[in-house]
Formats: structure tokens, sequence, C-alpha cells
């Protein structure tokens, strides 16, 4: 079963995502089928290394924390947009060091950066470990690097370091 179907859950969260997307048929069932089995195949021939989960338990606190800074973020992103009378706003790139070394934690910071409204994650170092991310209203440095370390990297690191 490993052989046809190296994984399943990739595959059947691919079948429904296209059924989702297109209109239930036999036709696209069988197409969705094709192309989630196609996906699984390559995925498996990636051979990506298995995330190991230390404290899986503190995913929903994460998720918690992600989605109601980007509530915040929508809120704020907003006024800035629609009162452009405020010419003190200041955009700018934020360099943070980084102690997570983790690559699936990395993956998922990148994520939270960059579905956060007013931020995007721009480069990261591996060798000096330093995240460059531009923010679209920088008040200060320190406020954004005292964020993503005390918000997002230590939970980050109890997750999956």
């Amino acid at each position: 079963m490993s052989r046809v179907l190296p994984y399943p859950l990739l595959t059947a969260g691919l079948i429904l995502m296209w059924l989702l997307l297109n209109s239930f048929s036999l036709g696209h069932l069988l197409l969705g089928t094709i192309i989630a089995v196609a996906a699984s195949r390559v995925m498996a021939a990636l051979e990506p290394s298995k995330p190991r989960l230390r404290r899986w338990q503190l995913i929903p606190r994460l998720t918690a924390v992600v989605t109601l800074d980007i509530l915040r973020s929508n809120i704020a992103v907003a006024s800035v947009i629609l009162n452009p009378r405020r010419c003190d706003r200041v955009s700018g790139f934020v360099a943070i060091p980084l102690e997570l070394r983790d690559k699936t934690g990395l993956a998922v910071l990148a994520c939270i950066v960059t579905s956060t409204p007013g931020t995007a994650w721009i480069e990261y170092d591996s060798d000096s470990n330093i995240l460059l991310i531009h923010v679209l209203d920088l008040v200060s440095e320190e406020e954004w690097i005292a964020l993503i370390k005390n918000r997002y990297e230590t939970l980050l690191m109890e997750i999956f370091e």
C-alpha cells in the first residue's frame, strides 16, 4: 500500500480539495484521483524528512496566537490604507536573530510571517541564522524582534525542537 500511496492523507486531502474546487462528477473524481496519486508519488520521490513534534499539544495555542495576530494585523493594515493622511508611517526591514534551527519550524514561521498582513518574509540566512522581514508600519525594530521571538519562535522551538 505504501508504494502505491506513499502519502495517503495527502492523496485524500488533494482529492477532497479538487472536488471542493470543482463540481462533483465522476470525471472530476477520476481526474482529481489521478492528480492526487501522481502528486503523492512525486512527494515520495522528494523524500522529505518527517517532522518530529516534541510537544504537539501546543499547536492549538500557536494557532490561536497566530489567528489573533492575523485579525489584529488586518485591522492595522486597513487603518493604514484607509487613513492616508497620516504620513508618519514608515515601512522598513528588520533583521531578527533566530535560535530556531528546525527546518519544519522555520517553514511554519515563514507561513506565519507571510500570512500576517503588513509583514513579509524576505530572506533567511542559515549560516548566521538571521531572518529578514519587511514591515509595513515599522514603529520599533526591538518590538518586532521581541514579537517574533517571544510569540512565535519560543512556541515553535517547544513544538519542534
